[in-house]
């Protein structure tokens, strides 16, 4: 079901190792091209646009693009009761991980009568997609709304695609989380103009432009982001989920095939890679994995993620080779399934979140640990982070002197100017000290 692929011994280079297990990178590249048109019919054409698009791919006419309050309200006075607790629950946790996330205001004093203030500006407006394809995420709600409303953001919009059995409204359990979060600024539209009307608003439906569109989805989704960064904001391009588990002997083999499938039944594109310095333990999950994997609700979509060239089990020699090789892979989720796990987390550099230890899988994440599910993926982690509240703030100086403490400067500052031979600087502070 999943390759194996050996790099017992071998020294290789981060390059080498990151070359191993390669991502499911064609369908990105070829969704570009289709998201930058895609973007650009709804810049141009607006309304049209997104109805063509919902026609083309959602199957769906003739719908309420604006979502009416009253279907907003209709959904959560229809929410299961065991649902609501539940995701009143992951709103408290996910809303008390994310106030961490906001740094205190600093000002510092460099000398008596000169400060420099740093604060966190939230953005003014933010505008959230929640995927509505294979599954229903009405935990994204969460993952997108909550840091955004801790930051400060005053105004946010949030756009899901129209559900052709449910005559195009939006997933009536993402409607309902809405409304449990006190957004009203919904629109029923999906995959890459979706991103398109959030980053250039569409005037017709009161659509106005956001600064920064967050938010999870397929590929396309993800390309649209690269075709709109530049004119808003973006978080990182999370495309087709991932997992990487490191594992030694000590590791529970059925624990790890089953944290495999979890993530593996979102897409075919999924990756799952384990990498073990154990072949005891390689054997057992593939074995585990022969009984699990058939017996999920989504065992096609599961069976072609696992035996996709993007998923694998990886044979190392050592623990330095294993760290080595997710630190280079730089995975989306990473589980430590090891001895000494909480220690050995430190030197595992490169993820978008860390689960640590057998008690702690990635579906604790995904829905009631309190972190943000929304997290770089296709190698990002090695320099991009996951979504949070820090997501939607400007870091900004506020500086401030008064006149003694320039003068205190104002030789140096001349000096500089001239060096530079821009001498209308040195005149700038040479007119204050007359």
């Amino acid at each position: 079901m999943m390759r194996t692929i050996d790099l017992r011994g071998r020294a290789l280079s981060p390059s080498e190792l990151l070359s191993a297990v390669p991502r499911a990178s064609a369908a990105r590249a070829a969704a570009l091209d289709t998201a930058r048109e895609l973007v650009a019919a709804v810049r141009r054409d607006g309304e049209d646009a997104l109805r063509d698009q919902a026609t083309r791919f959602d199957r769906v006419e003739g719908h309420a693009l604006r979502v009416p309050q009253a279907h907003i309200d209709e959904a959560l006075s229809g929410l299961d009761g065991d649902v609501r607790a539940a995701l009143d629950e992951a709103i408290a946790r996910v809303r008390a991980g994310s106030a961490a996330q906001v740094p205190e205001p600093r000002d510092t004093e460099i000398e008596p009568g000169a400060h420099v203030r740093q604060r966190w500006q939230p953005v003014a407006r933010a505008g959230v997609y929640v995927p509505g394809g294979k599954a229903v995420y009405p935990s994204s709600v969460i993952m997108n709304v909550v840091p955004a409303q801790v930051a400060g953001v005053r105004s946010i919009a949030l756009a899901s695609p129209p559900q052709r059995d449910a005559a195009g409204r939006v997933h009536p359990t993402i409607l309902a989380v809405a409304g449990l979060l006190g957004i009203n600024e919904v629109y029923a539209i999906g995959g890459a103009g979706a991103i398109g009307a959030l980053a250039y608003g569409v005037e017709s439906l009161g659509l106005a432009p956001v600064d920064v569109v967050t938010g999870p989805g397929n590929n396309f989704v993800a390309s649209a982001k690269r075709v709109v960064a530049g004119d808003v904001g973006t978080d990182a391009e999370a495309g087709a989920t991932e997992i990487l588990i490191a594992a030694d002997e000590t590791a529970d083999a059925a624990l790890v095939a089953a944290d495999l499938v979890s993530q593996a039944e979102h897409d075919e594109q999924a990756a799952a890679v384990l990498v073990t310095t154990s072949p005891e333990l390689a054997s057992a999950v593939e074995s585990a994995l022969s009984e699990i994997a058939v017996a999920t609700r989504h065992a096609e979509r599961v069976a072609a993620a696992l035996a996709g060239p993007q998923s694998a089990i990886v044979l190392v020699d050592d623990v330095a080779a294993m760290e080595s090789f997710s630190n280079a892979y730089g995975p989306e989720h990473l589980e430590l399934h090891v001895a000494d796990a909480r220690v050995a987390a430190d030197r595992y550099t490169n993820a978008g979140a860390i689960f640590v230890g057998p008690a702690t899988p990635v579906s604790l994440g995904d829905y009631m640990a309190g972190s943000n599910h929304v997290l770089p993926t296709g190698g990002q982690s090695r320099y991009a982070s996951g979504l949070g509240a820090y997501t939607f703030l400007r870091p900004q100086q506020v500086i401030e002197y008064d006149a003694a403490a320039l003068a205190a400067v104002a030789d140096r500052i001349v000096a500089l100017a001239e060096a530079e031979a821009l001498p209308a600087h040195g005149d700038a502070v040479r007119a204050r000290q007359r």
